[in-house]
Formats: structure tokens, sequence, C-alpha cells
């Protein structure tokens, strides 16, 4: 059962089949030198959701947000602080896009704290920001001190403006994309060069990070309440 109307070969299903085959091609390159095959299979899994977006009609902030986050993965998926850089910025812009999105799409702030439960996650949130920011200040060079605090707190009213609306796969998705950059950070800027984690965490961060942009897209897409 395919989850847009019509088979496989309809066009949504297919463009949906297509971003999920690319996900799992870069899932299986993420080990390998950077390449241009890399960057490409990289780039078009949430490229490709950014297509299936557009097509459906989705909201124009979804479209950007996720055609931003297609950009910072082809910045990713090359070596050397330029490109992190470049990623930063492309995945700064696409946070806010979905800030946008999502207070549009929600019932306002009140719900942190009508909703028990929202206020609870925001909280968990909150600290948990907190507390890989505090770990990166001592660890990354001064340079990259500032843009890091900027995308954390971006990330961090990213999560929680995501808990104002009533879709539930919206809401897992904020969640998995902030588990995905905590750990995505801790590779790269806490680990030992030579940890036996490395490799693990590298598979974890792309498996979380594609289920987020894949959670969020189809919460709106396809309307999924909680």
């Amino acid at each position: 059962m395919m989850p847009f109307p019509g088979g496989i070969e309809a066009n949504a299903n297919a463009t949906l089949l297509f971003s999920f085959v690319a996900a799992v091609i870069y899932a299986f390159a993420l080990d390998m030198p950077p390449k241009w095959t890399r960057t490409a299979a990289k780039t078009l899994a949430v490229g490709s959701l950014a297509v299936l977006a557009a097509m459906q009609g989705g909201p124009l902030p979804l479209v950007a947000a996720l055609g931003l986050s297609a950009v910072g993965d082809a910045f990713l998926s090359r070596d050397g602080e330029k490109a992190f850089l470049g990623g930063l910025a492309s995945f700064l812009a696409g946070h806010i896009a979905y800030v946008a999105l999502f207070l549009q799409a929600g019932g306002g702030l009140g719900l942190l704290s009508a909703e028990s439960w929202r206020g609870a996650i925001a909280l968990a949130m909150a600290a948990f920001s907190i507390v890989m920011l505090a770990a990166l200040w001592r660890r990354v060079g001064p340079q990259l001190r500032i843009p890091v605090a900027v995308y954390v707190a971006a990330i961090l009213v990213m999560g929680i403006s995501a808990l104002t609306t009533d879709k539930v796969w919206v809401i897992a998705g904020a969640v998995l994309f902030i588990a995905s950059d905590g750990l995505l950070a801790t590779e790269r800027f806490l680990l030992a060069a030579i940890s036996p984690h490395r490799v693990w965490m590298r598979h974890a961060v792309w498996v979380l990070y594609y289920a987020a942009q894949l959670a969020i897209t189809l919460g709106f897409l396809l309307g999924v309440a909680g």
C-alpha cells in the first residue's frame, strides 16, 4: 500500500521511493572517501522530498526548508571547515523556514503550558541544547563558537515550535532532528579521532536525520495529526 493515491508508478509515490533509495545508497557509501557520487546520493535523498512537497502542493516553507537542507547536505558531504560552515548556514536557514511553517500551522505557544507533555518535551529539548552547547564551547575553535551557538539556538526554537502543532509525525521529526544533530556534534567535535564509536554514530546520524525529514514531510503532506 502506497502513501499517496495510485500505485508505485504514480509520480508522488515514485518520487518518495526514489528519495528512500537515495538515502539507502548514501548509508552504504557513508564511509567511503568524499566523491561527487556520494554527494549526489546524499543531496537527492532530501532534495527529492522537496520535489515531492512541491508536487503535492505542500506549504512553501516546507519546500524551502527541505531544499535548504538538501543544499546543506551537499556541503556536509565534503570535507573542510568551509564546507562545514556552508552546511551550517544552509541548515540554519532551513530551520528558520521550519519555524515559520510550524508556527503558522500550530496553535500557539500557550499549548506548551496547557498540555504538560508538550512542556516536558520542550524543557528536555532546552536542557539537552544547553548541555550540548556547553560541551561544544570548550571544544570548537573560537571562530566556530558563535556560529555553533546560533545554530543550537535555532534548532531549539525549531523543536519548540514543532510542539505547537497537532501533528504527531512533525513533533517526532523535530525530536529526531535534534537527536541527529546532537550525535553529529558529538562525533565531529567531542569524540577522540580514533574512537571506535565513530562508525556507528555516523550511520545513526544519517538514519535519524533522514527519518526526521521524512516524518516532517509526510506529517504535512498526509495530514497526520496527534
